[in-house]
């Protein structure tokens, strides 16, 4: 933001006092927009205490995507959670000219708190995804795990999108183990062709997603 210089060409300079005016004027706008941009409203204190939040949240969601703890039907719910608390934030800072209030941030803490209990409780849950796969279709899935991990933990991803991706993830899964089921637990060549090119296009949007304008606030 820049101050207006209309009001000079509007100001009767004839005059001492309105010159010396103008010039208070001038330079009280030009202070004051000098702070609000040394200092925007996402480093509000409440705010970077909001977002260290949501950061810790995503890197322990990421750690357990790379650990297996949690299973891609797991890390998208819980990614689904994350990107509703990121938009009600976003809702509450629209509001308040880019801040927090104190009431705001306390309520969003508590559903932080909600969240951080289904981290762990899920992450230490009798569900978990194998990290050693046995087949090249398994190899390829986990290695889609450990990019995705990567890119939440990273903050490439938002929650949105890893929720998304983890929810590709997931169909895709019970695609396999329905074909799995219905062949004598192995993939015959058309449906091992057909999942690896459902792969590929899972692995682009990865990609893309990872190095598109959307990050997750830091």
């Amino acid at each position: 933001m820049q101050p207006c210089f209309a009001f000079h060409m509007t100001t009767t300079i004839g005059k001492a006092d309105g010159v010396r005016m103008f010039f208070v004027v001038v330079a009280t706008v030009t202070f004051f927009t000098t702070v609000i941009e040394a200092a925007p409203a996402d480093r509000h204190p409440r705010v970077r205490q909001v977002n260290r939040r949501a950061d810790r949240q995503q890197n322990r969601i990421a750690a357990g995507v790379k650990s297996g703890q949690l299973t891609s039907r797991e890390a998208a719910n819980l990614e689904t959670k994350e990107a509703a608390l990121k938009s009600e934030e976003h809702t509450f800072r629209l509001e308040n000219g880019g801040s927090l209030t104190k009431s705001e941030q306390v309520q969003l803490n508590k559903q932080e708190n909600n969240l951080s209990g289904q981290i762990y409780n899920q992450k230490h849950d009798a569900q978990t995804a194998t990290t050693t796969p046995k087949s090249e279709v398994g190899a390829r899935m986990e290695n889609q795990q450990d990019r995705i991990a990567a890119g939440i933990g990273s903050g490439q991803l938002t929650a949105g999108e890893a929720a998304r991706l983890e929810a590709r993830e997931t169909e895709l899964r019970h695609e396999i183990a329905s074909d799995r089921n219905a062949d004598g637990g192995t993939l015959t060549d058309a449906e091992r062709k057909e999942v690896n090119q459902e792969l590929n296009g899972l692995s682009t949007r990865i990609y893309k997603q990872k190095h598109d304008d959307q990050a997750q606030p830091h």
